[in-house]
């Protein structure tokens, strides 16, 4: 099997949208990443959605709602995907199979969410139903909470990391604000982020609002083209690796502050494109909590267990650091539409490949590390990514 290239995309504004739906949402990048490919609808062999959905609306079936949107895609043969916080990805994985497997030439893949119209009190319900609903389903707070849990017993191992995580807080605030479809465009300083108050109170646990990434709406869309189609269109960015690999759902059957999944998918992706972690120019990586970035340090390989909050005291991940970590703003400032997250990492890598990320840009960028997880590193994507043409 020869795996697909990206040859476009789309993305939406991520925040508060007047678009009343996913329908809607996703009619907005659905045809615009076809014409960023050089392609048409008729070209098109098969719809991929991501939509994560569990209760932000009543209207399900969520796949069938893209011809709905955008007519001109009626007849297609589509799927839905859902993998909690990693939706995206597995519509994006189950995309690059369909065409690598010769079913189709051309796979449109979109991800979506509607979030910010559901009252802020269902939520955080709503969101653990990505966890072991049966022993953290009535966690206080929803998922903050959950992350919450795991914060305090990072910091009972390792000792209080709290201004690591401020840091990592106004890191992503910063580098949103160069971000044009980011949620929030306003960067917060280490003081603000490391400091309790009323416009950043505490959460859940030692997390601050700073350390939470946002409710958002939004939708974001990549072409996949096999390379015989590729060839022909005017950029194509390749698969250096595609790797998953899953953990443990119940929290109280691992130990949650390891993210044992997340590092096996990085050792798997890394061995697959022959690289290591340092390779790298860039990594989009899955920063729902600031607690998350830091442990997925430790995943990557950039630092060993119990040690990701050295990473960013280091500045190794700042922009311009030898790795620059989420130069997007990372779900923490670019946002969270959970179905769309996934594919917004590849987006926004893909974009720094071909030079095109504007403000963001990282110079230079080759080679672009993606990790996406759902639920406490449960479902866990990696990409590696480089430019072919």
């Amino acid at each position: 099997m020869t795996d697909p290239l990206i040859v476009g995309w789309a993305h939406s504004k991520f925040g508060k949208s007047e678009a009343p739906d996913t329908l809607a949402l996703m009619a907005e990048v659905a045809l615009p990443a076809l014409d960023h490919a050089g392609l048409t609808p008729d070209a098109v062999d098969g719809i991929f959605t991501g939509v994560f959905n569990a209760g932000f609306s009543r209207q399900d079936f969520q796949g069938a709602l893209v011809a709905m949107g955008t007519p001109e895609l009626a007849g297609i043969p589509f799927l839905r995907t859902e993998n909690a916080c990693a939706t995206g990805s597995a519509a994006i994985y189950a995309a690059a199979d369909f065409i690598a497997s010769g079913r189709g030439k051309v796979a449109l893949v979109i991800g979506a969410e509607k979030m910010t119209a559901t009252p802020i009190a269902d939520v955080g319900g709503i969101l653990l139903a990505a966890s072991y609903v049966a022993e953290e389903g009535d966690t206080p707070g929803g998922f903050a909470g959950v992350f919450g849990r795991i914060t305090d017993s990072y910091f009972q191992k390792n000792g209080d990391r709290s201004e690591e995580l401020a840091m990592i807080a106004a890191k992503n605030h910063e580098n949103g604000t160069r971000n044009p479809y980011a949620h929030m465009q306003k960067a917060f300083d280490l003081a603000f982020c490391n400091t309790p108050s009323d416009k950043n109170p505490l959460v859940a646990g030692p997390l601050r609002r700073t350390d939470c990434s946002l409710v958002s709406d939004g939708a974001a869309a990549i072409v996949l083209a096999a390379p015989e189609v590729a060839e022909t269109l005017n950029r194509a960015i390749r698969f250096r690796a595609r790797a998953q690999a899953g953990d443990t759902l119940a929290l109280s059957r691992r130990d949650p502050t390891e993210f044992g999944g997340a590092h096996r998918v990085w050792r798997q992706a890394l061995d697959q494109a022959g690289l290591a972690i340092t390779d790298l120019s860039l990594v989009e990586t899955h920063d729902c909590f600031t607690t998350a970035e830091m442990i997925e340090y430790e995943a990557m390989g950039l630092a060993p267990r119990g040690q990701g909050w050295r990473v960013i005291r280091e500045g190794t991940t700042r922009r311009d650091g030898k790795l620059p970590v989420n130069p997007s703003g990372g779900l923490k400032s670019r946002g969270h539409p959970i179905g769309a997250t996934g594919v917004s990492q590849h987006v926004m890598a893909a974009m720094q490949l071909t030079g095109d990320a504007g403000a963001m840009q990282v110079p230079g960028a080759e080679l672009a590390g993606v990790f996406n997880m759902g639920g406490t590193a449960v479902a866990n994507y990696c990409s590696i990514l480089e430019r072919e043409k």
